[in-house]
């Protein structure tokens, strides 16, 4: 709250000079958005300075005099800090747009799980003097939901599929934990990125898939929002942590959270996205010449988790048996006669499962790639994570693990 002290007659409020009709203050929200903040856009974008294609907030003022002193105060709300925006008007009559810088309370954003509304208050000063007050109500989205695109006030379609990157967190402070974890299965011996040769960028890939099917990470296909709207469509996206908890990913999730994986261990990510489908892409060598594919989704086609392999071998050997169709005819009947181990064959279904994956997508790649950067088809995009981290960047969020 900001308190102006000012002479008084009479014991009534001081008269403005400025005639608010003239001042003409108007606060605008991005008609676009359909009246609604989302706290994934805010997160995302908050550390880029250049122009986005949806500016939220917009501020005109008329200048009543020269060199006008204007001050703009955005009262404290439940997701934001109090906020001065304060300037010099040099010319008289002029009309100025202000895009204000706000104050958001980020913590609280990244915490929102659930939709609703905000009110939003907004005061103008000139040179010291209360002109005009301006409130305004929006409705707001929980952080899971990600912009896929809207439509302008031209009805121009604008994408937004890149903030896809904002869901990637390559720097949450669990990934160490997770690393670690990995390197216990004894896939790997290190984490290298491109320092060794391409097999061995595929063995870290392979490592960590490894480590999805050994904690049964599963598909689910929650994709769907709370709200509706015409002009906006959005995603639900589980973030990092969530995956991780709660075992389930669709093609989307599964996307993020191996490229936030990737990207800690200096492998180079990129997301395809296709009309209701996303997998992922990395490259093989450090000069980005070489690429490949993974359909994520596939990991939850073997559950190693479920894989008992330390009670009686006969129960293992039916659990095995489950996903023969990963495993040739004789290596079930290897570990039924002791010659090689549970653990030993989990790893065979695994790199079976892992080579499909590889290669499930190859022809979808070759048939659509000139689609991938044509503006003109906005229902295809290569989002390279390395690129992208220009512009947006990861949505962290304070969670404790063990709870």
């Amino acid at each position: 709250m900001v308190i102006l002290t000012a002479a008084c007659s009479g014991g009534g409020k001081k008269r403005s000079s400025f005639d608010p009709s003239k001042v003409n203050f108007e606060v605008t929200y991005n008609s676009s958005l359909d009246n609604t903040l989302y706290p994934s856009f805010i997160l995302g974008m908050a550390n880029y300075n250049g122009k986005t294609e949806s500016e939220l907030f917009t501020i005109g003022i008329t200048s009543p005099k020269r060199n006008s002193v204007v001050r703009i105060v955005l009262d404290s709300s439940k997701l934001n800090y109090i906020t001065i925006i304060q300037m010099t008007l040099e010319d008289a009559n002029t009309r100025y747009r202000i895009t204000p810088l706000i104050k958001w309370k980020y913590d609280k954003l990244s915490m929102l799980k659930q939709p609703g509304m905000v009110d939003l208050t907004f005061t103008c000063y000139v040179n010291d003097e209360e002109v005009d007050v301006k409130n305004m109500r929006l409705n707001y989205r929980g952080v899971n939901e990600c912009l896929l695109g809207l439509r302008d006030s031209a009805n121009n379609y604008i994408d937004y599929r890149w903030l896809f990157a904002a869901y990637v967190n390559e720097e949450h402070p669990y990934l160490d934990v997770i690393l670690e974890e990995i390197l216990q299965q004894g896939i790997i011996d290190r984490f290298t990125g491109y320092q060794v040769n391409e097999n061995y960028v595929n063995e870290q890939v392979f490592a960590i898939w490894y480590y999805l099917q050994s904690k049964g990470i599963h598909y689910s296909s929650i994709t769907n929002t709370s709200r509706h709207s015409k002009k906006v469509n959005t995603q639900y996206i589980r973030f990092f942590d969530e995956v991780y908890k709660n075992k389930q990913a669709n093609c989307i999730d599964a996307c993020v959270f191996m490229a936030s994986i990737l990207k800690k261990i200096g492998i180079h990510t990129v997301i395809f996205i296709e009309p209701a489908h996303a997998y992922l892409g990395y490259y093989k060598d450090k000069k980005n010449k070489k690429m490949a594919l993974l359909e994520t989704t596939l990991a939850g086609n073997v559950n190693l988790a479920s894989i008992n392999d330390n009670g009686n071998p006969e129960q293992t050997a039916r659990q095995l048996s489950r996903y023969r169709k990963y495993m040739k005819n004789d290596e079930l009947q290897k570990y039924r006669s002791g010659l090689i181990s549970a653990k030993k064959v989990k790893e065979i279904i695994s790199r079976e499962s892992f080579r499909r994956a590889t290669n499930f997508d190859i022809e979808r790649f070759k048939k659509n790639k000139h689609l991938y950067n044509d503006p003109q088809k906005n229902t295809y995009a290569m989002l390279d994570i390395n690129e992208l981290r220009e512009k947006v960047q990861p949505i962290v969020r304070d969670i404790d693990f063990g709870k």
